[in-house]
Formats: structure tokens, sequence, C-alpha cells
């Protein structure tokens, strides 16, 4: 299956597209219509323009190539939208409406009829009982939530069971400066589901990272073939440690299973798992667009001492390892910051000082550290960490990670230059420490991924 008339459609048709204003047919056209390409309103009873739009009458009444329909209708009317779309050649869909098999027998039976029309025609839908997609660097806005204009492009695909952590996770990563290459809801997975998504985002070029957010599948075995498959790395958050399977089965119709059963297929199959939707993104930016780590080792050098304790305890805690660092290392620290209080790992310079930067260079390019995390407090920095920071994940082809505190406004330029050079910066050290223990925990189990077998992932 290709999602390419889903996520790159040259025309769109919303339809149910309505002009009474809170309604999901106008929500939805008020987004589409950002597109750079023809959006097209579909409505028997329309009358006039929307948006500046004509209204049509039904989809086969356009005059144009369309490739997506985003279906703004109740759900018992949904099926023959379906079929008239695959008569109008329409290749994907996307399904806001919900009752369907989330609801029950009645609602599992009118899932059934979609699914139907769907693979007689050949068409991929997205849903039912979704809140759609966005994909910020074309505007293509298939959401009917507000604010879906605002998010800005970013370098990682979230895909979410649910559209509202679909969404949530969206925002987050706008507040964080980040922003996504694609955010999408499942709800029902109809036809499209993580499979489909993670094969089709791992061949975009905007994609460095992809997280997913888990209730259940019923295909887990595919879902994690699809993972080992993927070039690009894949970060999972499973919902479901408690008891919430009445919940999610109303929610989305996911059945949660097991959790304990899901987070050993994950890890056997090369993802590393995280528990809360801020450890997702960070652990997307950490390993997002810098060069992927050859083992768990970090290296870590901070001013404050305090703050390293806590950055060590969450790495070791998270699964990574601190190294000795080789006698050549500390003895080139050692020239560099006579009397530091700690040469070992972390390196605790004590303080703040125009050495700082080479004493980063020194660790970064010691050959028993995979990963390399720096902390300094902002208003300290004396001009460090730009210039120290810029490139140097290049040059010793590891991840560089930079977390710090300040006050804002000071910070602003010199976090978003870091951003630019491609270094993933952290607001807390737990938070720095989480992501450096991602990084050590994915280089692990991508070292040990062939030939595993044995645990029954559905």
């Amino acid at each position: 299956m290709t999602l390419k008339q889903m996520f790159d459609p040259s025309a769109v048709a919303v339809v149910g597209a309505s002009a009474t204003e809170g309604k999901i047919g106008y929500e939805a056209m008020a987004n589409a219509t950002q597109f750079d390409r023809p959006v097209y309103p579909v409505n028997p009873s329309g009358e006039g323009t929307l948006f500046g739009e004509a209204f049509v009458p039904s989809v086969g009444d356009i005059d144009d190539d369309v490739d997506l329909a985003l279906c703004c209708v109740p759900g018992p009317a949904t099926p023959d939208v379906i079929e008239e779309c695959g008569e109008a050649g329409i290749g994907a869909a996307v399904i806001y409406a919900g009752g369907f098999a989330e609801a029950g027998e009645d609602g599992e039976r009118l899932q059934r009829a979609v699914v139907e029309a769907a693979e007689e025609y050949g068409i991929s839908v997205l849903g039912p009982n979704t809140s759609g997609f966005v994909v910020p660097r074309t505007n293509l806005l298939c959401s009917f939530a507000s604010g879906a204009e605002k998010l800005p492009a970013g370098n990682t695909a979230v895909v979410a069971q649910s559209g509202g952590v679909a969404h949530a996770l969206a925002f987050q990563s706008r507040r964080q400066g980040r922003g996504v290459s694609a955010m999408v809801g499942l709800g029902n997975r109809a036809n499209v589901g993580f499979t489909e998504l993670i094969e089709h985002f791992d061949g975009d070029e905007g994609t460095d990272a992809i997280v997913l957010h888990v209730e259940g599948t019923d295909d887990g075995r595919a879902l994690l073939e699809a993972c080992r498959e993927s070039e690009t790395p894949v970060i999972a958050y499973k919902v479901g440690q408690s008891d919430v399977g009445d919940f999610a089965e109303s929610h989305t119709g996911a059945l949660t299973g097991d959790h304990e059963l899901y987070i050993a297929g994950f890890a056997q199959y090369g993802v590393p798992t995280v528990d809360a939707t801020d450890d997702l993104l960070d652990a997307a930016a950490a390993l997002g667009g810098s060069p992927e780590p050859d083992g768990p080792n970090v290296g870590v050098v901070t001013a404050q001492a305090g703050p390293g304790i806590i950055i060590t305890d969450r790495i070791q805690r998270g699964g990574g390892q601190l190294p000795e660092l080789t006698a050549e290392t500390r003895s080139r620290v050692d020239e560099l910051l006579p009397g530091v209080t700690y040469t070992g790992n972390p390196v605790d310079t004590g303080r703040p000082m125009p050495a700082f930067g080479d004493v980063v260079t020194a660790v970064a390019e010691d050959d028993n550290t995979d990963i390399v995390l720096v902390y300094e407090l902002f208003e300290q920095a004396m001009g460090f960490p730009v210039d120290a920071l810029d490139g140097l994940a290049e040059r010793v082809d590891k991840p560089v990670l930079f977390a710090t505190d300040g006050i804002e406004e000071d910070m602003a330029e010199d976090m978003a230059a870091l951003a630019d050079a491609g270094v993933p910066v952290f607001e807390t050290p737990e938070r720095a420490g989480d992501a450096a223990a991602v990084l050590a925990r994915y280089a692990e189990l991508q070292g040990h991924t062939e030939g595993l077998e044995g645990v029954a992932h559905d």
C-alpha cells in the first residue's frame, strides 16, 4: 500500500463540508484550505462558496483529479461515501466520525462495510474515529482541531493510536521549539495502521525519527517487523501498564494486551520504549538528525556537580553506562583544568571557564565514549555552548546532547543556533539523562535484533 495520495495529494475533497461554524465539516474545510493545492467543498445541499471555493454536490462532480477525501459525514453514511470516492478514482480517505468498532457489534458491522468498500476500490483509509493528520511543511492540515495551522515543521513523525495524543504530542513539540514532520492519529485503523505508516515515514526524506503511541494492536508481529525493517529510528510509548483495557477498547477499539509482552517484543525488535510523552519527544530529538550511537557508553561533562549527579543517576537507571575515560583523555583534562573536582566520568569542572569547550571536545574524542552529554547553567556559559558544539557531532561521529537552564530570553538566540547546528537541547538534567539513556538502549538493542524468536507478539 502506498500512502502518497494521502500525504501528497494533488487535490483534496472535503465531503460533508459545512458553512456552519463549529461543525466538523466547517473546521476541516477551514484547515484544509491552508494547503496550496485545490480543495473542494462537497455537500449536495451546499450553496454558493465556502472559503472561496464553490460547493459541488458529490465527489463525482469534481472536474479534477482528487487524491484525498476528508469524510465529515455521520457514520452510517460513510460506506456509501467511500464507494463514491472509489468510483471517482480517489485513492485515500480520512474518516472522522465515531460509532464504529469502538461502539459494539453494530459499529463493527459498519466498519466492516467501510473496509469492504475501501478494499474493493483500493482506497487507503485513515480512521474511522480519528481527528486526522497534519503535514506542517506543506500546510496539509487534514485535522479539524484548532491550532493545527500553527504547528511548525520538524523532523519527527508522530504516529499515535489516539488523535488526542497525536495532537498533544505535536503541540508539546511546538512548545519545545522542535516541530514535527507529520502528526497522525490512527483511530480505529480500518486499513491504515502502524505498519503502513512506519513504512511510509521510513521513506520520507523529512523524517529522521518516528515515535509511536500504542494502546494495542491485533497484529503485533507486523508492527514489530515494520519497526525492525525501518532504517529510521523508532521509539514507542506503550500505554496500559495498569488495567485500562475496557477504556481503551471503547476509545479506539484497541485491546491493550499484556504490557510486559509488548515491552519485551519492542526490545527484541530494536525499539526502545519510554513511559511519558515528554520522554518520547526527547528521545526523538536525541535520535533524529544526529549520528546513531555505536554503543551505550555516555561521556558526561558538567560545570555543576549537583545536576551532574542527577544526570549520571538517570543515565544508569535508564540502561546507559558511564565508562572510564582513557588515560590520555584524563591527562588532557588535567592539563586543561588543574585542580578539577573530578576527572573521571562525569567530568566535573567545578565551575564554568574558557577551557570548558576544550574539555567537552576531549571527552567527545575519547574512544571509550559513544554518546556525549554536556550540562552548564546558561547564565555562566561565557560564550559556550554554540562555538564549542557547532559541528562537534559530525567531527566525532557521535550524538552530542546539551542540557542547560537559565533566563529564557537570554537563552533564546543560542538555543536556536544549537538547534540549527543539530544539537538537541534539554531544559532539565532529568530529561537530558533520560534522553541519553534512550540513545544507549537504542544502540544496544540495534546490536541484538537478529534471529530473535519465541515471544508471542499478537
